[in-house]
């Protein structure tokens, strides 16, 4: 969440770059979040005075009872017992007005950086580069991911709804090897960038939730285990960047780097259309996941070398791609800046989101209470970043429909050694 003195020392800029995300009358709102801290700092400014006056009569008390003058002691006394229910009234209007300003914050997004565009949707995102030629399918060999799953027998929607319901595929024979070998291919790809393997757990606590800003944000995209007060991950990001709630870091210790692969679970309330056919948009899905925890000052070359890691993986694997700067109003709550990476569904004809790497800057670590000591021995808010590197569902999709031919689809060369064969027969 934002921090209330950026807030104060840079209101104008605040106000200005919320607007950027399409938030309305952001000073006001901005403004009742310094009204709450003045309120906040009041209350406690007169509990410290009355509580100073506590302490000044208890002297007076002792001094009155070693003179021997009981009855004065005890008429001031009775001012003690005064001073004691104040105190108790703003101990409690402090705890109120705290959980206000807190809940206050919760609901507002990141700032956005200087560079994110202004826009109301993915449309108005900034194309910022493309990469790798578009292939061109003969109408002969043109069929979508989903009828080539159905072909190949290797993923079974169907037997998803029997089992589940919809949106939960089964992965089977060389679909499944297929997905096996994408998870390994990120992960040692991920390891030889410098990121250490985590295996973290799929259910998280309501506390990490709240930590990395999926709640009270993204609380209905969720699944909720209600009895036990757990939701299923959305992404490896929560449970990675958790590890770390709580800490106090040493500067040489930056940057931290992990990467996880984990199920990710994702309710997508509301999502229908020929969008989300197939593969494009699932309730379960297979990810692999990098995050970084860095210093401040190195945090935007670091979201540029994360950025390439993912690039990277898409040139190994053949795929043409772009990168977007997100605008906006498509940016995500959490996020300061975000590139997301797209490759191009031949078949389908359009571009499929796989990757978003984001830098958070401090509104996560604020959240998380994660900081390191600088070389001047203070503690200070990391920045947090993080990408897919890379989802799956739809990197399968692509790698399906556009290497598609009259002998079979032809497997990236990158993936071959994990595979065991070169192409789907």
């Amino acid at each position: 969440m934002l921090q209330v003195n950026e807030i104060r020392a840079n209101f104008a800029h605040a106000c200005e770059r919320l607007s950027a995300r399409n938030i309305e009358n952001p000073e006001e709102l901005l403004g009742n979040v310094l009204k709450l801290e003045d309120l906040r700092k009041q209350i406690q400014l007169d509990r410290d005075n009355l509580q100073a006056e506590s302490n000044t009569i208890s002297k007076q008390i002792g001094q009155l009872m070693k003179a021997g003058n009981k009855a004065e002691a005890n008429k001031i006394k009775e001012r003690t017992s005064e001073i004691k229910q104040q105190v108790k009234t703003l101990e409690d209007r402090y705890s109120q007005t705290e959980k206000e300003l807190t809940q206050l914050l919760y609901t507002i997004p990141n700032i956005p950086h200087a560079s994110v565009p202004a826009g109301n949707s993915e449309t108005d995102n900034e194309v910022v580069l493309e990469n790798g030629t578009i292939p061109i399918l003969e109408d002969s060999n043109k069929s979508p991911h989903w009828d080539l799953i159905k072909k190949y027998d290797i993923v079974d929607f169907e037997l998803g709804v029997k089992i589940t319901g919809a949106g939960f595929p089964v992965y089977k024979g060389k679909g499944a090897k297929l997905q096996r070998a994408l998870v390994n291919f990120f992960l040692d790809e991920a390891e030889k960038a410098g990121y250490a393997e985590v295996q973290p757990p799929i259910l998280i606590n309501e506390e990490s939730g709240y930590a990395t800003g999926q709640l009270p944000d993204k609380e209905g995209q969720m699944y909720f285990a209600q009895e036990d007060g757990l939701y299923l991950i959305p992404t490896a990001e929560v449970p990675i960047t958790n590890m770390y709630r709580g800490s106090i870091l040493q500067e040489e210790e930056l940057p931290i780097k992990n990467t996880g692969y984990t199920p990710c679970f994702r309710r997508e309330a509301g999502s229908w259309g020929a969008h989300v056919r197939g593969l494009n948009r699932l309730h379960q899905f297979d990810k692999v996941e990098i995050v970084q925890i860095t210093h401040p000052d190195n945090s935007y070359k670091t979201l540029d070398e994360m950025s390439l890691h993912v690039q990277g993986l898409l040139q190994k694997l053949e795929l043409p791609y772009r990168v977007l700067r997100l605008c906006g109003g498509d940016l995500g709550f959490t996020s300061a800046l975000t590139f997301d990476m797209e490759v191009f569904s031949a078949a389908q004809e359009r571009w499929l989101e796989v990757s978003s790497v984001s830098n958070f800057e401090t509104y996560q670590s604020n959240r998380l209470k994660l900081r390191f000591k600088n070389q001047d021995k203070k503690s200070v808010l990391a920045h947090t970043l993080n990408g897919s590197a890379l989802a799956l569902p739809r990197i399968m999709a692509a790698i399906l429909e556009n290497n598609q031919g009259e002998e079979g689809i032809k497997m990236p060369k990158a993936l071959v050694p994990y595979l065991g064969f070169d192409i789907l027969k």
